[in-house]
């Protein structure tokens, strides 16, 4: 793979070019030069666009794509083609498929169906036995077989001793272990957030108490037994501050937000669009507000589009029985660059990576090529069109937008 990029700026604030305009002369998927102006003298494939940015290749610690067993709702093939022209060269793929992947031969399934892709994909393996929070899954051999991670997707950890278990067993081999912040008794049947909007609609609802209940727990258990913890999708204020005094112990512990959670509120459900109908449920203003500071302020380690596809089946049916979920991969980009400047949204996009030992590769001479491109000051309205997706459950539609992703260069490949 030989490509000249042309008149580029490079947002990379550890690369010796950072905020400036260079050409990048890329050969055989490695940078061989970066300069202010560089010749084609090999005539090689030229990439001149319209106001051209670059920076290292974006990272999602959290998507789903449904295969195998829910191919219906969206494959691997077409999954990693739509992450890859939303701007993202590595993601970690979830383990809500069927059958669960709980074991080392299901790991090596999902990377063998992976393989010779642009985009790298990192498998998370289930913590328990088939999700059911019971026994625990075969976490060591996973890891050896290429699991970054462990967790039940959405299903928290009914059972302590068993979180606790976990993370004594996974820190004999580093592993990281995720636990989902939601107390099922206190949730309840909740299909949103317990608030004033939830009593005017009728619908359940689910409390900021039963997350932040949930999260004092588990760092209460990380506490006593060490390990490595992340906690993903948070949405409470009360998390936030759970989390910040955390780290202020120097606890092992980390934490992401999905991007819907930064961006919308429980307001968007007063027509009862079940696009919106998300777990964690939107929350208020005020947990807007406390999420937003804690990206800010480092309590809050990374973003997640928290990319779920359900199909129409699934969605367009009574609030209370539709299924939960967003797709996000597409949307990602140009919704953090609603709230965030350009040089915040690139970091987290790409701070995650160390967490899920994802390779972080600087844009300097050299190196291995690993580059989104993309546009990050056009304006527009997300519509069905900007869909890659099989699914198309975006709670986004119709949403005005900040970036335009024009893809990847990345294990070799190039997507534009």
């Amino acid at each position: 793979m030989n490509v000249l990029i042309k008149s580029a700026t490079i947002i990379d604030t550890k690369s010796d070019f950072h905020n400036t305009t260079q050409d990048i002369l890329i050969e055989k998927g490695k940078i061989t030069k970066i300069a202010k102006t560089i010749k084609n003298t090999s005539n090689y494939k030229e990439i001149k666009l319209d106001n051209l940015h670059v920076s290292q290749g974006w990272f999602d610690s959290s998507v789903c794509f449904g295969e195998p067993g829910f191919e219906d709702r969206e494959t691997i093939e077409n999954g990693l083609k739509t992450a890859a022209k939303s701007g993202f060269t590595t993601v970690a793929l979830q383990a809500n498929t069927y059958p669960i992947i709980d074991t080392n031969t299901d790991v090596a399934f999902i990377k063998m169906k992976a393989l010779n892709n642009a985009v790298k994909l990192l498998p998370i393996g289930a913590l328990t036995q088939n999700s059911e929070s019971k026994h625990l899954a075969e976490l060591f051999d996973m890891s050896n077989a290429g699991a970054v991670a462990f967790s039940d997707y959405k299903k928290p950890i009914t059972n302590p001793n068993l979180l606790k278990i976990a993370l004594q067993y996974a820190s004999n081999f580093g592993g990281l272990v995720c636990s989902f912040p939601q107390e099922n008794k206190i949730s309840g049947q909740g299909v949103m957030n317990e608030n004033i909007t939830s009593t005017s609609l009728g619908l359940k609802g689910n409390p900021s108490l039963a997350e932040a209940l949930q999260v004092a727990r588990d760092l209460y258990l990380l506490e006593y037994t060490g390990g490595k913890l992340h906690i993903p999708t948070i949405s409470t204020a009360e998390s936030v501050d759970l989390i910040r005094n955390a780290k202020k112990k120097k606890q092992d512990v980390t934490c992401s937000v999905a991007i819907h959670n930064l961006c919308l509120t429980d307001s968007e459900l007063e027509d009862f669009d079940t696009h919106y109908k998300v777990l964690p449920p939107l929350r208020t203003q005020s947990d807007v507000d406390a999420l937003i500071e804690g990206v800010k302020d480092g309590t809050i380690d990374m973003v997640t589009s928290d990319h779920n596809p359900v199909t129409i089946e699934d969605k367009k049916v009574e609030f209370d029985y539709a299924d939960y979920g967003t797709i996000g991969l597409e949307s990602a980009f140009g919704a953090l660059q609603t709230l965030f400047s350009t040089k915040k949204t690139v970091q987290l996009l790409t701070k995650g990576k160390a967490r899920f030992n994802a390779e972080q590769t600087l844009i300097n001479e050299g190196n291995t090529v690993d580059l989104t491109l993309f546009n990050p000051d056009k304006k527009y309205t997300f519509t069905a069109k900007n869909i890659h997706s099989k699914s198309k459950n975006s709670l986004f539609l119709d949403k005005e937008l900040k970036g335009e992703v024009y893809g990847i260069i990345a294990n070799k490949k190039t997507v534009l």
